[in-house]
């Protein structure tokens, strides 16, 4: 069975190097914004020529890898890694007339950038890839983690990813209707009903291996689905419970990715109906934002939770027990056609 190791989250909250989930920090102009540690694992001459992305997946895998220095592979998910540095490079070529252009945008214009970043800095040879699925890239991501851990049982891998705001897709995005219009803080995202949510960034790193020892959570199952049918988003998720379920067991939490857009409640609240009175639901996207790894998140706030036994109010929708919290169920919906369910255990 995966086991999920140490894990790093940068994100709009208080994640790293230390955590606080007591408060939620609140966003600015609709925006929120990553809270960028000194990264001082990373040499001032190297930072400075990283794009935002990069030096986000950068700074969040060294911690690990002083830690594990020579992990079998390093999977890494994006879907927007790199595009405000594939714009700058395109400017370039007009602003130059395709003369003396500068090398660092166009090394770190494309999606691998971040994985390939890690490799080179940990001067690390072995398995390399990145995922770019759109809202489904940090599954994919998790799902050829699993693979990988099936056919090679004895081996470890990071497992990560990483999204910017960045102001080429934050444009194209906004003008499509899927940003709020109206100013509105995260922590009044549901409370006020009105389509589109506001848009977040952020980079997740964890160690995972088979095996249970020291480990903080295990990943029981993994499901992906193309649909904009809520009933077919149910009966997925009834089917997903009967592979991994006993009749009549449940998650002690279902953990949402809902994000304020209104258009979009009906998928959560097909789900919601699936679950008894018992089963508490939380939600996670008030703290991130929406942006396509989004799910990565909501693993490392289980972690937060498994550990810790219980929900931090912040993130709480309907808290029904008072036992301990030790298994886990995530859904997230990107835009209405892809979802995932993510199943975790205490370890």
């Amino acid at each position: 069975m995966p086991y999920f190791h140490q894990s790093i989250c940068i994100s709009p909250q208080k994640s790293f190097p230390e955590t606080d989930l007591s408060q939620i920090r609140e966003s600015g102009n609709n925006l929120l914004n990553v809270v960028e540690p000194d990264y001082p694992g990373i040499p001032a001459g190297v930072k400075r020529r990283m794009g935002k992305s990069v030096r986000m997946a950068v700074g969040a895998a060294l911690p690990l890898l002083q830690k594990y220095p020579q992990p079998d592979g390093m999977i890494i998910a994006t879907a927007n890694g790199g595009m405000e540095d594939c714009i700058k490079f395109l400017n370039q070529i007009i602003e130059y007339k395709e003369g003396l252009l500068t090398p660092a945008s166009f090394v770190q214009s494309t999606s691998n950038a971040a994985a390939a970043q890690i490799a080179l800095v940990t001067k690390n040879h072995q398995y390399n890839i990145t995922h770019v699925h759109r809202g489904l890239a940090f599954e994919n991501a998790l799902m050829d983690t699993v693979m990988s851990l099936k056919e090679y049982p004895d081996t470890a891998y990071l497992l990560g990813c990483t999204d910017e705001i960045s102001a080429y897709n934050y444009n194209i995005d906004n003008l499509a209707g899927w940003f709020r219009k109206e100013p509105v803080l995260n922590s009044d995202l549901f409370t006020t009903s009105a389509a589109g949510t506001i848009p977040g960034e952020g980079s997740f790193m964890v160690w995972m291996n088979n095996q249970r020892e020291g480990a903080i959570a295990s990943l029981d199952a993994v499901r992906t689905v193309h649909t904009e049918d809520p009933a077919m988003v149910l009966n997925m998720l009834k089917k997903f419970m009967a592979e991994n379920f006993a009749p009549g067991e449940m998650p002690d939490m279902l953990l949402t990715g809902e994000n304020g857009d209104d258009r979009l409640l009906k998928y959560f609240e097909a789900v919601e109906s699936a679950f008894q009175d018992h089963v508490s639901v939380a939600r996670f996207k008030h703290l991130c934002g929406e942006y396509c790894t989004a799910t990565s998140f909501a693993c490392w706030l289980s972690f937060q939770i498994l550990t810790d036994g219980r929900i931090p109010p912040l993130v709480i929708k309907k808290n029904s027990s008072a036992k301990p919290v030790r298994r886990i169920l995530i859904y997230n919906n990107y835009r209405g056609a892809q979802h995932a369910f993510i199943l975790i255990s205490g370890a």
